[in-house]
């Protein structure tokens, strides 16, 4: 999201795909009076949809406790990856969505199974994980023998609609999905 006007409409795609792909449903939304979930547009699609809308109390941080540690863990391993990589801070998106991926399919200390497992009722294959940030080759076809063989790029992450990863192509600035 790059407003919290957003948020509504985030929210309507995340509870559909929770029930749709699922079968699971939402029972409870609490937030800490950010104002992204304070709308009377949003209370009446939780009250349309039953789901409890539980409040903090504002300056309460404590009270989101594992959110805002996981909100912390997050943002030190985003600040990680983008100290050990030459990409530009524009990625930071990237690295978050590379560390929220992350931390979905390793286990922690406090359950026995990973997020993704108890989310999908399967083990994670963890075979296809990449250092973020690091260099990519793809093989292409030559129009000539003195051509290179391969055009370098950087791994920025895992795609959600599809196998395979993102790449970034520096000389064309671009960012795209490919397997590798």
């Amino acid at each position: 999201m790059r407003h919290k006007s957003e948020a509504l409409e985030k929210f309507k795609e995340f509870k559909n795909e929770v029930q749709n792909q699922h079968g699971k449903s939402i029972k409870a939304l609490r937030s800490d009076r950010g104002g992204e979930y304070l709308s009377q547009d949003f209370d009446e699609l939780l009250e349309e949809c039953g789901i409890v809308s539980q409040l903090t109390q504002p300056s309460t941080p404590q009270w989101n406790g594992v959110s805002e540690r996981r909100n912390r863990t997050l943002l030190d391993m985003v600040r990680s990856m983008m100290s050990h990589t030459e990409l530009p801070t524009s990625f930071w998106g990237y690295a978050l969505e590379t560390s929220a991926f992350t931390l979905n399919h390793v286990p922690s200390k406090s359950v026995q199974k990973t997020p993704h497992e108890m989310w999908t009722g399967k083990r994670p294959n963890m075979s296809f994980m990449k250092v973020w940030g690091c260099k990519a080759y793809e093989k292409h076809h030559m129009s000539t023998k003195l051509e290179p063989k391969s055009h370098k790029f950087m791994f920025v992450g895992y795609p959600k609609e599809t196998k395979g990863y993102y790449f970034f192509n520096p000389k064309e600035n671009k960012v795209f999905v490919a397997r590798m």
